[in-house]
């Protein structure tokens, strides 16, 4: 299993000049590499084997092109293959349905990290303050560099650090992302997961979430932050493009903007973190979000809330936890009632579901979660008993004879149990 672990970098004003040097000089190499794949016939093999050729070509380019000298050769081979996995993307989601066009050449502002695979780089836990260690990249402008990383969270044992991706965001600040491979741990067998180990989630409207054992999950407030960027970006508006006031107005949203997005990721990766610690198979909704915020209701909110980051940060710790995380179809789950299968439509504004034929009252996303989580259980397998009483049918077409022509027995916890108990 692979995952990668973000740190913060702490380079002098030195090292800082050095890092921006081998990231420019790195997005040249992209950008020529992508100019060269351009003017290279299809004939020529594959995408793959087209982009192979050109990186074969980098040593030839080191005679002419003498600063390729000094950046470490993996750095360099890496910028030239990211041409065949952007275009394979782009390949995904023009099949998706997406309308997208072609690869650009790379402005110095798009381009913002490189990456050094399985050498060039050493770390060093343990020099340096509590917290802190020493990442040694190789041939940064010609030279060796110790940087100062915070390890804010310890690497895993028995893990091995296969790629470092050094990345400068929009802020000027720096980080090292760790791609770290480790043993993903087993999955329990569904036939052996007791219900009591499970949950259903219902993605709400008035919480964040809603789930089966009747827990609520209040929404992350952010609309201090949300009014402050406004703020902020409303100055940002009134600068001349381009000076240094601008400059600095546009770090300073970009900050903000840093700031949001990490305290969503860290209240979803917690979230998440706790289900998957507690329960053995967690389900979910499947949403279409593209479609939600297509629609002509409130597309922001909707757009803040993030279910489908949510959704795959769950899968991510279900993953590393060994934990079933299953998807279901949403259809209905607020319209039918978990105790009959009646279907009733109800406005948004109607938060309590009362059920016309059985007369099950119920918080309207508590009942939500009880049919993902049944529908979670039947598409995962996992055997189960809701204890309900078993129904016995008999006798049709007897007309004199002592034989029964015809029985039919529902078993303990059927969803065969299910039926409309009243009207038609």
């Amino acid at each position: 299993m692979d995952y990668v672990l973000k740190y913060r970098l702490f380079p002098d004003s030195h090292q800082r000049e050095q890092l921006d040097w081998v990231r420019d000089t790195v997005r040249q190499l992209y950008n020529h590499g992508l100019h060269r794949f351009n003017r290279t016939p299809e004939s020529a093999g594959t995408v793959k084997q087209r982009v192979r050729q050109i990186r074969d070509e980098i040593p030839a380019l080191k005679d002419w092109w003498t600063d390729l000298n000094n950046v470490y050769s993996t750095v360099l081979q890496q910028a030239v293959e990211q041409i065949a996995t952007n275009i394979e993307n782009l390949g995904k989601l023009r099949r998706a349905g997406y309308n997208v066009g072609s690869l650009n050449w790379k402005a110095p502002h798009e381009y913002r990290s490189f990456t050094y695979r399985q050498r060039g780089f050493e770390l060093d836990e343990k020099s340096g303050p509590t917290g802190r260690g020493t990442l040694t990249l190789k041939k940064v402008n010609g030279e060796n560099i110790d940087v100062s990383i915070r390890l804010h969270r310890p690497i895993p044992d028995e893990t091995d650090v296969k790629h470092v991706t050094v990345k400068k965001d929009k802020t000027g600040a720096w980080y090292a992302c760790l791609n770290v491979e480790r043993d993903a741990p087993d999955k329990p067998d569904p036939r052996e997961i007791d219900t009591d180990d499970t949950v259903g989630i219902d993605l709400g409207i008035t919480s964040f979430i809603h789930d089966s054992d009747g827990r609520q999950i209040s929404r992350l407030d952010v609309s201090a932050g949300r009014d402050r960027l406004e703020r902020e970006q409303r100055t940002l508006s009134r600068k001349d493009h381009g000076s240094n006031n601008w400059e600095k107005q546009r770090q300073t949203v970009a900050e903000l903007h840093k700031r949001m997005r990490n305290k969503k990721l860290d209240f979803k990766h917690k979230v998440a973190a706790f289900y998957t610690r507690k329960y053995d198979a967690v389900f979910v909704e499947d949403l279409d979000v593209k479609g939600l915020l297509e629609g002509d209701r409130n597309g922001r909110h909707t757009h803040e809330v993030g279910w489908r980051d949510f959704i795959t940060i769950l899968k991510h710790h279900g993953r590393k936890r060994g934990c079933h995380v299953v998807e279901v179809a949403p259809a209905d789950t607020t319209k039918e009632c978990n105790e009959c299968g009646v279907k009733t439509n109800k406005p948004l504004w109607v938060r309590e579901h009362s059920c016309p034929s059985c007369g099950f009252e119920a918080d309207r996303d508590y009942n939500a979660a009880l049919n993902v989580l049944e529908r979670g259980l039947e598409k995962l397998g996992v055997v189960h008993s809701e204890g309900t009483p078993a129904e016995t049918g008999t006798a049709v077409g007897t007309e004199g004879s002592a034989a029964v022509s015809a029985s039919a027995v529902v078993e303990t916890g059927s969803p065969c149990l299910k039926e409309v108990t009243g009207g038609d």
